[in-house]
């Protein structure tokens, strides 16, 4: 068994640590912030994800504070006219094994992070470089600290310190497109439709829609809406919109979706940035999984669902073959392919617009697909 580095305790770094640490693996888990707050964005977890996760020991936790969509609804952005629907909840759960799960991101976090022994992870630690010979790979951090490991793991998002490591700088691409996000209790929303589902409003080009689905059990939903606007870069999840500009930028929709931006009565903005696919992920004994090698525009849900297949099938792939460059090989061969096109296909932003199935996405079994 190995001894192994995680950069990065995000969902794909903290999912990693779990499934290698089940396989026998020694695993410490690096990460920059100095503590773990409730930060960041509501999180739609698609039956691939909740699979995986189910598979990890944490699903019970989830589904004690997530909501169950009871299906994924499409609807024209002007007529309000239903141009798709998939039935989710108990009829996902028939169909792929696991229901489609929505929740606030830090209540996925809180549930990893429990399921690994605290010493695991090592808060206020900033990669500042990764120098592996035949042997292994030390790690340094900003404190002028190291560590030694048989492997690194870059789980360490976009701005991926490892991904520089391995590749060099580089930086990634503004997509011209800002995201509104909102959380409103929904017994502000009396009369109005859909509550219990994920809807996804069409506007009149790709990168413009409004997405609601239920958080809290159903007692909240969440409003994520995108629009182009390329005067904006601010990358945060912090920052603060407003609602003024919100409900102006979507004057055009149909008065229901519109409802529903009356009801916000905060607003966070951010600029989205995305990576092209890479031809390869790993050099030696240093690999990477989710944001760090594969960003993806969030029209698909599948950011965080694709973090925790690596993670799996990561795990699996250091299991099975008898070495560490057959493990990575087997690890990219099973997950390029199926990642790249989830981030041209969420670029283009037409998935499941007017019809069809989401079985390709919905029905992969990180725990069962080939390595």
């Amino acid at each position: 068994m190995a001894d192994i580095a995680v950069c990065g305790a995000g969902i794909g770094g903290l999912c990693a640590a779990i499934a290698l640490r089940a396989s026998g693996h020694e695993v410490t888990v690096f990460e920059q912030a100095r503590g773990f707050g409730r930060v960041g964005a509501d999180i739609n977890l698609t039956p691939n994800a909740v699979r995986a996760l189910d598979g990890l020991g944490v699903g019970e936790a989830l589904r004690e504070t997530a909501a169950r969509p009871v299906a994924r609804i499409s609807r024209t952005y002007d007529t309000g006219e239903e141009t798709s629907r998939l039935p989710m909840a108990e009829t996902a759960e028939e169909q792929y094994g696991a229901p489609q799960l929505t929740m606030h991101r830090a209540d996925l976090m809180a549930a990893l992070e429990q399921a690994l022994p605290s010493e695991v992870l090592r808060l206020g630690h900033r990669l500042t470089g990764a120098d592996q010979d035949e042997t292994g790979v030390t790690c340094t951090f900003a404190d002028g600290s190291t560590h030694r490991a048989d492997l690194l793991i870059g789980a360490d998002g976009i701005h991926s310190a490892v991904r520089t490591a391995l590749l060099g700088p580089e930086h990634p691409t503004f997509t011209g497109v800002v995201a509104f996000r909102s959380v409103v209790p929904v017994d502000r929303l009396a009369g109005t439709r859909d509550l219990d589902s994920f809807t996804k409003w069409w506007g009149p080009d790709a990168n413009t829609q409004i997405v609601t689905f239920p958080l809290n059990r159903g007692r909240d939903l969440f409003v994520f809406a995108t629009i182009p606007q390329e005067g904006w870069h601010e990358e945060s999840w912090t920052t603060p919109g407003t609602v003024e500009e919100l409900r102006a930028s979507y004057a055009g929709f149909h008065p229901d979706a519109r409802a529903l931006l009356e009801a916000c009565d905060e607003v966070l903005k951010s600029a989205l940035y995305v990576r092209d696919p890479l031809p390869e992920w790993s050099a030696g004994r240093v690999t990477l999984l989710g944001d760090a090698c594969h960003p993806m525009m969030p029209f698909m849900a599948q950011g965080a669902g694709q973090a925790v297949e690596d993670a799996v099938v990561l795990s699996r792939a250091l299991q099975a073959a008898p070495s560490v460059q057959e493990s990575f090989t087997a690890y990219e061969k099973a997950r390029r392919e199926r990642t790249a096109r989830i981030q041209i296909s969420s670029r283009d932003n037409a998935w499941l617009k007017d019809s069809g199935t989401g079985d390709w996405v919905y029905g992969y079994d990180a725990w069962s697909v080939p390595v």
